[in-house]
C-alpha cells in the first residue's frame, strides 16, 4: 500500500500560524468585510511571495516524506476579490493572475516530484479543465457518488476527457448526498467504468459488502489495462434513454468489456437491443459460453434487459476473441 495526502494548499484558516504570521496573504479588500467559507480564506496566488511561501512549506514535507499521491482540493469560491500590491487599474486582472500563479506553482511541484501522482479536485468537478489536467492526469468529477447520478456525470464528462482521467469511487448506500439506495453491483460497475477507487468505511460495512468489494477490486485489476487504455465507445445515452451503455475495446480488437445500466423498471417493458462498436466484423467472440461474430454484435446487436427486473440495475459483458467455431 502506498501513502497519499489530501489537502487544500490554496486555503488558510484564521486560527492558524500561517494567518497570524501573514495576515495579508489572503485575498481581500482593505477596510471591507470578509466572507468566511468552510472556516477559510483563499490565499492570493496572484502574488509571487505567497506562492513561494506555500511552495517552501510543501517541499519541506514532500522532501522528507515518501508520498506517492496527492489529492489537491479547492473547496470555496473566491470573494472580496482584491490584491494589495496591484494598482487600481489592474485589479480586474486578479482572477486571471491567480490561475497563472497556480499553474506556475504546479509546474514547479510536478517537475520536482515527477513520481507523485497529483489528483485535481475542486468542489467536485469545478476545475476539471485542460489547464489543470496538464499537471494532474486525473480529476475528481463530482462529490455526488450516487450510482444512478454518476452514470450521467461520467457519460457527460467522457465527451471531453477519457475515463482513465475520471476518478470514480464505490461509496455507501443510502448515498450521503442524495439519500438514494442503489445496488452494490451497480455502484461498483459505474465506478469501475472510470478510474476506480473505494470510498467506504471498511470497519462499518457488512461481510457481504466487503467480500463483493474485494471481488470488484480483483476484477478491475485483471481488466485495468483494457478499461483505462482501451478505445471507449458510448453506446446508449442516459440523457435521452432509460438505459445507458458504453464499452472498452482492446487495440487489437480481440477483447471487449461492455457495461449496461437500467434506470427505472416498468411493467411489460420492451427488450433493449444494443449495437456494439469497434469490433472486428470477421472475428468471433465468446461471452458466457455464447459465441457471436463481430458483425452480428455490431449489426444485429444484443438483447440485454430480459433479466433486469427492478430499478438501478446493471450488467457487464466480457468478450474475448476465439478461433472460428
Amino acid at each position: 500500500m502506498k501513502f497519499g495526502l489530501w489537502f487544500e494548499p490554496e486555503m488558510v484558516s484564521k486560527d492558524s500560524s500561517l494567518y497570524r504570521e501573514h495576515p495579508d496573504w489572503h485575498i481581500h479588500v482593505d477596510k471591507y468585510p470578509l466572507s468566511v467559507g468552510r472556516n477559510q480564506y483563499v490565499l492570493d496566488f496572484s502574488r509571487e511571495d505567497v506562492r513561494e511561501g506555500i511552495y517552501q512549506q510543501l517541499t519541506k514535507i514532500l522532501d522528507a516524506t515518501p508520498i506517492d499521491y496527492i489529492k489537491w482540493d479547492m473547496n470555496r469560491n473566491i470573494t472580496e476579490l482584491g490584491n494589495r500590491i496591484l494598482p487600481a487599474d489592474q485589479q480586474m486582472e486578479i482572477s486571471h493572475r491567480y490561475i497563472l500563479g497556480l499553474y506556475e506553482l504546479l509546474e514547479k511541484l510536478t517537475t520536482r516530484y515527477p513520481h507523485i501522482l497529483f489528483e485535481n479536485c475542486s468542489g467536485g468537478g469545478g476545475r476539471f479543465d485542460p489547464g489543470m489536467t496538464y499537471y494532474m492526469p486525473q480529476s475528481w468529477a463530482s462529490d455526488n457518488t450516487d450510482g444512478y447520478d454518476r452514470i450521467k456525470i461520467q457519460y457527460g464528462t467522457s465527451l471531453i476527457f477519457p475515463p482513465v482521467m475520471i476518478c470514480a469511487q464505490l461509496s455507501e448506500a443510502p448515498n450521503h448526498q442524495v439519500g438514494r439506495t442503489t445496488p452494490l453491483a451497480t455502484r461498483a460497475n459505474v465506478a469501475m467504468s472510470a478510474n476506480f477507487g473505494v470510498m467506504l468505511d471498511l470497519e462499518k460495512e457488512s461481510k457481504e459488502t466487503l467480500d463483493y468489494t474485494k471481488h470488484a477490486i480483483t476484477w478491475y485489476k485483471e481488466h485495468r489495462r483494457l478499461l483505462q487504455f482501451g478505445t471507449f465507445y458510448r453506446l446508449e445515452n442516459p440523457f435521452t434513454s432509460n438505459f445507458a451503455a458504453w464499452s472498452f475495446i482492446a487495440p487489437n480488437q480481440e477483447e471487449a468489456v461492455v457495461f449496461f445500466f437500467k434506470a427505472l423498471g416498468s411493467a411489460s417493458e420492451p427488450l433493449v437491443k444494443l449495437h456494439l462498436q469497434g469490433l472486428n466484423p470477421d472475428y468471433y467472440y465468446q461471452c458466457d459460453q455464447k459465441v457471436y461474430s463481430g458483425e452480428e454484435l455490431m449489426k444485429f446487436g444484443l438483447y440485454l434487459n430480459e433479466d433486469l427486473h427492478g430499478d438501478f440495475l446493471s450488467q457487464v459483458f466480457h468478450f474475448t476473441k476465439i478461433d472460428q467455431p
